[in-house]
């Protein structure tokens, strides 16, 4: 039995030792780490630099996970997994800011380990990390792989990524793409927020951000989004309490655009939570229609509730089920235009996410997709004749994406690609090389989250 020790009562948690138990807890749990990290953030109250440090700790290690331990295995003589996972933590830690972080001195990293080390576990311990790290430093040179890696394993291995992952995208899409989408899901994720075009402009708020200080840029993607280059928390300034901008990926607004929203319309979100495309699809109608927003989850009701009262918007109407019932609440026909946000692997968005990539399986993705195609069938019969069913993920996975939606039409005849496209759609399917049955853009493409969408028209 060890003698480790846990942080005394009243002992203020450094970003380092933050980040350590989140790792820890993510290893030895299966917690989610954005979950674990906003929870020990909001308990530490860190000053702003230390809340970065921490937050690039936890996810840089993750993200690089399989990497930092193929080169640790070279150090650690008994072996990583004979280490307790605090110590394994530790090191995979110290050892993700000796090789990606430039800016912090080694020996600070190496102190700071032993440190943590000492107070936590016992002499043994933080001479073993001491004696570990200052190997590495010796032989930093080194830290390279070697010559004579196949493919997969040199993209494993240097983008660090699950080898089932990289040999199925190797064989979805070539090795060059295979390797762009795994270095793409470790760059940092981009920030972007969607303006509430029913309060303000977008060149009125861009204007308003500049004269604060900030650095922001119109997206190039779409009409309503603004990409903040330096600014802080988005969802902690003024213009965020009062409902004139909502935090979304650019690649997420792209959704809300494709189901087409018109003043007057009835609209079914079908799986809505949290709700921002529900409320940006109100907006797009100008707040002038329905938009019927489901979700399987009461709790996960009020999110979307609370969104849309706080932009101001009254024409969303909330209601709990699971999509697959929905033809019990609502006769056929009922709905102008149907947005499917399905639920999904989440292979598209591994940069904001990188545990997914260790936790996901092949079996995973098949079981999801027999419902996602369930799904289609339950809720097509909802839409009117000439109406259009959009569906979206933010997954990458060909099976849940274009091979999902030829599935649908083959079977269902009355439903087809829509006859009039708009040139915003023409030039995406340009600009992402996608193949007819949607628009797959991945996340090299734009520097936004990996997401599917697909526009069927109902025709008869």
């Amino acid at each position: 039995m060890s003698n480790d020790r846990k942080p005394s009562k009243g002992h203020k948690l450094t970003a380092r030792e933050l980040a350590m138990d989140v790792l820890t807890r993510v290893e030895q749990e299966g917690a989610y780490s954005n979950l674990q990290l906003n929870a020990g953030l909001q308990r530490a109250s860190l000053i702003r630099e230390d809340a970065a440090l921490a937050t690039e700790l936890v996810y840089g290690t993750i993200a690089r996970l399989n990497t930092l331990d193929y080169f640790l295995r070279r150090y650690v003589s008994k072996g990583m997994d004979k280490l307790q996972p605090w110590v394994r933590s530790l090191l995979r830690m110290s050892l993700y800011q000796l090789m990606y972080l430039d800016r912090i001195p080694p020996h600070a990293v190496v102190n700071e380990a032993v440190n943590i080390a000492k107070s936590r576990g016992h002499q043994g311990i933080s001479g073993m990390v001491n004696g570990v790290l200052r190997s590495v430093l010796r032989g930093k040179d080194d830290l390279i792989l070697p010559e004579g890696l196949t493919p997969l394993e040199r993209i494993s291995l240097e983008q660090s990524h699950p080898r089932w992952l990289v040999k199925r995208w190797i064989k979805q899409y070539g090795e060059q793409t295979a390797e762009a989408i795994c270095a793409a899901n470790n760059e940092p994720p981009s920030i972007s927020v969607r303006v509430n075009t029913t309060m303000i402009t977008r060149e009125k708020l861009i204007q308003d951000m500049l004269e604060q200080g900030m650095e922001v840029i119109p997206s190039p993607l779409t009409s309503e989004g603004i990409l903040v280059k330096s600014g802080g928390n988005m969802a902690l300034t003024d213009w965020y309490r009062e409902g004139f901008l909502s935090v979304q990926d650019e690649s997420s607004m792209l959704v809300g655009e494709a189901v087409g929203p018109k003043p007057g319309m009835k609209i079914l979100d079908c799986c809505a939570a949290p709700g921002g495309k529900s409320v940006h699809m109100t907006e797009l109608m100008k707040d002038d229609g329905v938009v019927v927003a489901n979700d399987q989850y009461p709790h996960k009701e009020k999110l979307i509730r609370d969104q849309a009262e706080r932009l101001g918007l009254t024409s969303i109407e909330t209601t709990v089920g699971d999509a697959l019932n929905l033809r019990d609440k609502y006769p056929d026909e009922s709905f102008d235009r149907i947005l499917l946000d399905a639920p999904c692997s989440g292979l598209g968005v591994i940069r904001r996410k990188p545990d997914l990539k260790w936790t996901k399986t092949v079996e995973d993705i098949e079981e999801i997709a027999s419902l996602q195609y369930e799904l289609l069938e339950k809720i097509s019969p909802l839409l009117r004749v000439g109406g259009i069913l959009v569906y979206s993920t933010c997954t990458i996975e060909p099976q849940e994406n274009e091979e999902m939606i030829r599935r649908f039409l083959d079977n269902h005849p009355e439903f087809g690609h829509p006859v009039e496209e708009t040139s915003t759609w023409s030039e995406l399917y340009r600009m992402t090389g996608s193949q007819g049955q949607g628009i797959q853009i991945l996340p090299q493409h734009f520097r936004s989250d990996g997401f599917f969408i697909a526009r069927m028209q109902r025709n008869s």
